[in-house]
């Protein structure tokens, strides 16, 4: 392997191939701490070209990469196995803006590019790109694409994949594709750029992408509706869609636990309502026309649920602080439960019909499984999505409630495809969701994800052990 990473080195230079532990150490370990890996290097290419030869490398000596952005994922799909066999190909220095075209509305960018950084280049030309999500000034665009991302404006403007026209990619082979057209209308056979993303680096790696820009809203109003239930929640959305229609760009729902863990660990954060409720709705509006014209819609729909006692009480903000300050409740509560201990995290979709149904039965088989442990149930609701997470009963340690880790997926998982859901929103696969994938997926679906991978990756060198 020595030749190899001389190789390697001659491709990059000696300072972006990283083999000393201590070097590697930020590469290796998960987001959430639960596992690190090992790896032969971590190489850090700075150019598409650079990429490409590094997998030819690869596909000389048969050394299996796990491609990398900001390794923010929350299912072990950016961290090498324990082999110390695999190599870590970080994107983080592809971090360029190539081009933005605002008659196009589009913009082209380098893998590497962090979230944020595209969101106010977008800004700076009046543009909006409406991707967001708690992790937006650490994750790059790469990431993002390769498992689909979701985040809080999916309800207006989709996920990751409707976000993006056109990529560039790197074969299992070390050729690059570039399919960077700006394109709304493509019919020309196959859209392999659908392949890519979300298949977490599985099939080829990203390196650039054309990606889809919007009018900036000339004003954005937010809300926090107290209510008695999820199902009261799902009549404030339809009624909020109705009076609003695609004015509706978020719809967060957030039971009471939630909100009260988020005091207990940042009691710095405000508290808008005295008296507690079982449930509450974060929306957000934004117009073309004007920030009376939100105002107003805002206004008629809130009066509208008043009077239906669809909700107990709301709060609109006023300013763009406490819009923040709003958004911060909702944007704190992984960081509450992270500060609190140890949870089983479960990123699920669920028809938005069946949501209150799947809360009113899985609560009941957990609490009867595993009693008084605390359910975190929070989410996309206008888009179906639910960060749906147990975490431990009091009195009992992280590491011994981790131990049902697989009884209480199971409890879940279950309830989920029973009600016609999905085991995976928006977080991916990746290693931790692997075999439950094999458990709910058909055969003929998993045969045909086979015959992707072998078919793009015979040598079954990128990302293995990932997805499949």
């Amino acid at each position: 392997m020595i030749d190899f990473l001389t190789q390697c080195r001659a491709i990059v230079g000696d300072a972006y191939v990283l083999d000393a532990p201590a070097d590697m150490a930020p590469f290796l370990t998960d987001w959430r701490g639960r596992f690190t890996g090992k790896a032969l290097a971590v190489l850090r290419p700075g150019s598409v070209e650079q990429v490409a030869a590094l997998v030819r490398a690869c596909v000389s000596q048969q050394v299996a990469l796990v491609p990398q952005g900001g390794n923010t994922g929350l299912v072990l799909g950016s961290v090498p196995d324990a082999s110390g066999a695999q190599v870590v190909l970080s994107l983080a220095r592809l971090n360029s803006i190539r081009q933005i075209d605002p008659v196009n509305r589009t913009m082209t960018v380098d893998a590497g590019c962090i979230l944020q950084q595209i969101q106010e280049a977008a800004a700076a030309e009046g543009c909006l790109f409406p991707l967001s999500l708690a992790a937006e000034g650490s994750c790059t665009i790469g990431g993002n694409l390769s498992t689909n991302a979701g985040g809080t404006a999916v309800l207006r403007y989709g996920n990751t994949r409707e976000l993006c026209l056109g990529l560039e990619v790197v074969t299992p082979q070390g050729e690059v594709w570039s399919g960077l057209r700006g394109l709304r209308k493509d019919n020309t056979g196959y859209d392999l750029r659908d392949l890519f993303i979300g298949a977490e680096g599985t099939l080829g790696i990203i390196t650039g992408a054309v990606l889809k820009l919007y009018p900036q809203p000339k004003a954005s109003i937010t809300a926090l509706a107290a209510l008695p239930s999820p199902a009261a929640a799902q009549q404030l959305l339809v009624l909020m869609q109705d009076y609003c229609g695609s004015s509706l760009t978020g719809f967060e729902l957030m039971s009471r636990y939630c909100l009260e863990l988020v005091a207990e660990q940042f009691p710095q954060l405000p508290k808008p309502f005295v008296t507690p409720h079982a449930h509450y709705v974060l929306l957000e509006l934004s117009s073309s026309e004007s920030e009376r014209h939100a105002v107003g819609l805002l206004e008629q729909a809130i009066g509208a649920a008043l009077e239906r006692d669809v909700i107990n009480d709301a709060v609109v903000a006023t300013s763009v602080a406490q819009s923040a300050d709003l958004w911060q409740l909702r944007e704190h509560i992984p960081l509450a439960q992270a500060k609190a201990g140890k949870n089983i995290k479960h990123d699920i979709s669920l028809p938005v019909s069946r949501i209150a149904d799947f809360i009113a039965v899985t609560g009941p088989q957990l609490d009867a499984a595993f009693p008084g442990c605390q359910l975190v149930c929070f989410g996309h609701l206008g888009d179906g999505n639910l960060h749906y997470n147990v975490a431990p009963p009091v009195g009992i340690s992280n590491e011994d409630f981790l131990a049902n880790q697989e009884k209480v997926n199971r409890v879940v998982h279950d309830s989920v495809v029973s009600f016609g859901g999905s085991i995976s929103a928006e977080h991916g696969i990746g290693a931790l969701k692997r075999d439950e994938l094999a458990h709910y997926k058909s055969t003929v679906e998993l045969n045909m994800m086979r015959a992707i991978k072998a078919a793009l990756d015979p040598l079954g060198i990128m990302n293995p052990g990932k997805i499949l």
